[in-house]
């Protein structure tokens, strides 16, 4: 019988393709390697799913034989390839996008060599597949061999002492040091005391600067509880693994008994990173591998920092802002065991971390785990799946959980650990203070959403030389602009949502401003009279708009702020609403003496936010305003005081999970208050205090929110307590679009679970936002209790998406949704 190897390729389909194993590649293609592959045509690059000599209905000459094998050593370890398998099936996904994911550049010798062997001949696609390869960098690491006493002294003595203490370093970096430093660390290697290697340097700003190694502070009760439960998972994984150890690289059988799944209850401030840091340390000391996801917003220098403070640079970071070289050198140094600690944001499940052991979810209720592009998987729900097939540890932490992890620990599926202190003995959590905007005027500024007890908060905390954080969820200067005589909204002629004006930096900004979205106080001696009584907010902030530009943030375009009104022709062009630029405006004005910035994604280029947050902590920032940017996980000892500009605003979205994003937001923020030693205080401004989300968030009560929040779910059948499905359509012609998805509702309907009412079919419906870059978009929502009815139903409908559909409607299946707009 032939050899025969399932491939799959890069093309959105659901399928694996069967190739012969030519009888030269028999001995070296194996499950995970790329290989060269024709298909229609064209070469190209796929992924080998098994290998096996069976037999087949299809023609055997109509089955063709791989043409190249492209790695040596699979690409993808067994444990993730079977899992990415698993993750396709679960989202309707094609193979060989999920494959992509996890897939590393390929080296340019890699390339050449397959030149040289004339494989390269024709038509060649590699798809999106990047080519890497260059400048090599020697780097040093202690090994375990231990030197005879006595046998080493001067700088070989030194060199090792280094890399002992300090980890893995770079030869160039050690010779800045010790000027003989190759010369020595040569005579160690032959010793079998350090290990030399040769490999493409990481140039991540995450390691621009050398690290000094922490002390590991002392727990508290609660820590220490927690990473004793974490440590005892692990302990029980390396007695399972010594029970009857699998070949290198294979999926773990699951451990059967015993809690390996935990949800890391603990407010904010109450320490939750270091019992990560506890936790990496013991699972390293078993020879497992460990990674971190963390939201991308929250993986900033500071956060990584204390990794590398604890573990040296024997670590991997992956974000979206890596080259393709860099994170290229950071998988390869992953896939060849040089390294065991993987950080990042969601794409680092995907990671090929060695022997996977532990894996950690910061912030788990972060709606930014969940891809809402291409392949829409959930990095924290995927955690634990990949999790219980490598076999490993999985913790979730969060001040805030997510519903869906509360209800996991109710089944049983989780164990909860609770942090329910700040973990600085002097730190408290910070006294909360509602402002009813319905009762509270505008403050001296004149702006009614700065009302006058924040402007006396301010006041006070200015006066005491501390700090202050304000929070407004929205960007730009005004987020609409309308027509003051016909009320006309100028709206993006590609989606249908208002255009936001951002005014960015006027001619007549201070010269001296001290960052990007920052500006500085006038210059000495110079005062600003206070408005008058009923004045528009911060003077000319308030006229006729001059330049600007008006921006979409949906679809990037960006364009001037027009003379008059498209409709009716009038002059009379209005700013409603008040953003962060705008917000960052009044306050400079209403207190001049101040040093204010601003922190969203308008001002947060490459190292721009981390420059101006590294000014919050030096204490060269007064106020800072921002977006959620500001409320992730930032450790500022000096904050005293966070005031919530619009608590409203996140309140009224069409989504059932608006309240419990609301509610988040608001912990989180009110979280940056009171961290040290000096008590912190946060004001709440709201027209609405006695909505549950902000009257529990005020009493700093999470679990009494969840209850609630729980309960209203369950009783009108939203997640947790069913499943949804989502089929999102979109098409340029309205019609097309609203046709397709009639189509598929009414195939779902009649499907045995529609029929059998297993699953209940709501829409079709125009999406809340109904146009986005020039597509009409309509939705059809599945919702099942049972997770068997509604993946029947989607099987079903996969049949109809391949056959039965225009080819003009563009359709996507988003199993557990979390956008829903």
């Amino acid at each position: 019988m032939p050899l025969l190897a399932d491939v799959a390729v890069p093309v959105p389909l659901s399928q694996a393709f069967t190739y012969e194993v030519p009888a030269a590649l028999a001995a070296e293609v194996r499950p995970g390697a790329r290989v060269l592959c024709e298909f229609h045509r064209r070469k190209l690059l796929g992924v080998v799913l098994s290998v096996s000599e069976r037999s087949t209905a299809i023609d055997p000459s109509r089955i063709k034989p791989l043409t190249a094998l492209v790695d040596a050593r699979p690409a993808l370890p067994a444990e993730l390839l079977s899992f990415l398998q698993e993750l396709a099936a679960y989202y309707f996904a094609p193979i060989g996008e999920v494959l992509r994911l996890a897939l590393p550049a390929i080296e340019r010798e890699q390339v050449r060599a397959l030149k040289a062997q004339g494989e390269l001949d024709g038509v060649l696609d590699l798809g999106r597949a990047k080519q890497v390869g260059g400048r090599k960098v020697a780097f040093a690491r202690a090994t375990d061999a231990i030197e005879e006493p006595g046998t080493l002294r001067g700088q070989a003595a030194a060199l090792l002492a280094v890399l002992r203490a300090g980890g893995e370093q770079p030869v160039a970096r050690l010779e800045e040091r010790f000027g003989n430093a190759r010369s020595a660390l040569k005579k160690l290697a032959e010793r079998g005391l350090v290990a030399l290697d040769e490999r493409e340097p990481p140039r991540d700003p995450f390691f621009r600067l050398a690290e000094a190694r922490d002390v590991p502070p002392e727990l508290n009760a609660a820590q220490a509880e927690a990473a004793e439960r974490i440590d005892a998972a692990l302990a029980a994984l390396a007695v399972t693994a010594g029970e009857g150890e699998p070949r290198a690289g294979a999926p773990r059988e699951p451990r059967p008994a015993g809690p390996s799944a935990f949800l890391l209850f603990g407010v904010t401030g109450s320490g939750k990173t270091e019992v990560y840091l506890r936790a990496i340390k013991s699972c390293l000391e078993r020879g497992r591998g460990a990674l971190v996801m963390v939201p991308e917003i929250a993986l900033t220098p500071q956060l990584v920092a204390r990794f590398r403070a604890r573990f040296g640079d024997a670590l991997a970071v992956l974000h979206s802002g890596l080259s393709d070289a860099d994170r290229h050198a950071m998988w390869s140094s992953l896939h060849g065991g040089n390294v065991r600690v993987a950080i990042g944001a969601r794409s680092a499940l995907f990671a090929p971390v060695p022997d996977l052991g532990l894996i950690l979810v910061d912030e788990e209720h972060d709606g930014s785990f969940k891809q809402e592009e291409g392949v829409r998987y959930n990095a924290r729900d995927m955690a634990l799946l990949r999790a219980h097939r490598a076999g490993a540890v999985c913790v979730l932490g969060s001040a805030t959980p997510s519903i869906e992890s509360v209800a996991l620990v109710r089944r049983g599926k989780l164990t909860e650990l609770r942090l329910p202190d700040r973990a600085h003995r002097e730190a408290s959590l910070p006294e909360v203070t509602l402002v009813d905007l319905r009762r509270f005027g505008a403050g001296p500024s004149g702006d009614p959403l700065i009302s006058l007890p924040l402007h006396r908060a301010l006041e006070r905390t200015l006066a005491a030389k501390e700090q202050a954080i304000l929070f407004l969820n929205r960007r730009g200067f005004a987020p609409s602009v309308v027509c003051g005589s016909c009320g006309t909204l100028t709206t993006c002629d590609a989606c249908s949502v208002a255009l936001t004006y951002h005014r960015g930096r006027r001619r007549d900004a201070p010269a001296g401003s001290i960052a990007a979205g920052a500006v500085a106080p006038p210059p000495a001696g110079a005062t600003a009279a206070p408005p008058a009584a009923g004045a528009p907010a911060a003077g000319s902030l308030d006229e006729r708009p001059q330049g600007g530009r008006l921006r979409c943030h949906y679809c990037d375009y960006a364009g001037p702020l027009p003379d008059r009104c498209a409709a009716c022709g009038s002059r009379s062009l209005l700013l409603e609403g008040l953003g962060t630029e705008r917000l960052e405006a009044t306050i400079a004005a209403s207190f001049p003496e101040a040093r204010v910035a601003r922190l969203d994604r308008d001002v947060a280029g490459k190292d721009r936010s981390q420059a101006i947050l590294a000014r919050m902590r030096e204490g060269k920032i007064d106020i800072l305003v921002g977006t959620q940017m500001v409320t992730k996980g930032h450790d500022l000892p000096n904050v005293t005081l966070v005031g919530v500009v619009n608590a409203d605003a996140a309140l009224g979205l069409p989504d059932f999970r608006a309240a419990e994003r609301g509610f988040q937001l608001l912990v989180q923020v009110a979280g940056r208050a009171g961290r040290r030693d000096r008590p912190g205080r946060v004001l709440i401004q709201t027209r609405n205090p006695e909505h549950p989300a902000i009257a529990f968030a005020a009493a700093h009560d999470v679990p009494g929110f969840l209850e609630r929040e729980i309960r209203d779910r369950e009783e009108v059948g939203y997640p947790p307590a069913t499943r949804l499905a989502l089929l999102r359509v979109d098409a340029v012609d309205e019609d097309v679009g609203r046709g397709a998805a009639a189509k598929l509702a009414a195939h779902a309907r009649t499907c045995p679970e529609g029929l059998a009412r297993r699953v209940e079919v709501l829409g079709p419906s125009a999406a809340p936002i109904a146009r986005l870059r020039g597509r009409y978009r309509f939705r059809v929502l599945l919702r099942a209790r049972e997770r068997g009815p509604l993946r029947g139903t989607l099987a079903a409908l996969a049949g109809l998406l391949r056959d039965g559909l225009d080819r003009n409607a563009r359709v996507i299946i988003d199993v557990d949704p979390v956008a829903m707009l």
